[in-house]
């Protein structure tokens, strides 16, 4: 089974941490098995505040990155507001320690916190458009597509804000099983199967 860590960084926006979970974890073989095996991690185990008004109490610390075969980082906090030297060299520490062969994705502004620790260095990514301009300024080395859903660049994938979670998980789905798998999701997440 393909195991899939979600990494919730303080300041979590909560609909954007939930989609794997609905998505990936609507993903079943022809026989009903599910095909992911999605949990959410916090960097010390401890309970997440989101940038709503509750916290999520997580069932896992950064020893599930090691073992992931996808690693997804949801949007926190606001890229208007600098990412810290500390939690750069944090996720970088733990990106680290993850499985080389690991497929990386980041869902909204998370592309900030990849682009910050050098993981979209000369790649095509996505961000939400509202920040497009000064993405670019702040990571030159990055090729950004802001019009695009979803930028695959095969081991790192970004995805633009919000709903388009909900596509690049999709498109996990399709890449990793095939389009009648992601339409099955689709179909009982009553989205659209592919924007």
């Amino acid at each position: 089974m393909h195991r899939v860590a979600v990494l919730a960084l303080e300041r979590v926006m909560p609909f954007e941490c939930s989609i794997p979970h609905r998505i990936l974890g609507a993903a079943l073989s022809a026989d009903g098995q599910p095909l992911y095996d999605v949990a959410t991690c916090s960097v010390d185990g401890r309970p997440v505040k989101t940038n709503a008004d509750f916290s999520i109490a997580v069932q896992h610390g950064p020893e599930l990155l090691r073992r992931a075969d996808t690693i997804v980082i949801p949007p926190f906090g606001s890229p208007e507001v600098p990412l810290s030297p500390e939690l750069c060299d944090r996720v970088t520490t733990l990106l680290d320690g993850a499985r080389a062969d690991s497929r990386l994705v980041s869902l909204c502004g998370a592309a900030y916190l990849l682009a910050a620790v050098g993981r979209l260095d000369d790649l095509r990514a996505t961000t939400h458009w509202s920040v497009a301009e000064s993405f670019r300024q702040a990571f030159p080395r990055v090729s950004l597509d802001a019009g695009a859903l979803f930028v695959d660049e095969g081991r790192v994938v970004t995805a633009a804000g919000a709903a388009a979670g909900i596509d690049c998980c999709l498109h996990l789905v399709r890449a990793d099983h095939g389009a009648d798998v992601a339409n099955r999701v689709a179909r009982f997440c009553v989205v659209p199967p592919h924007r």
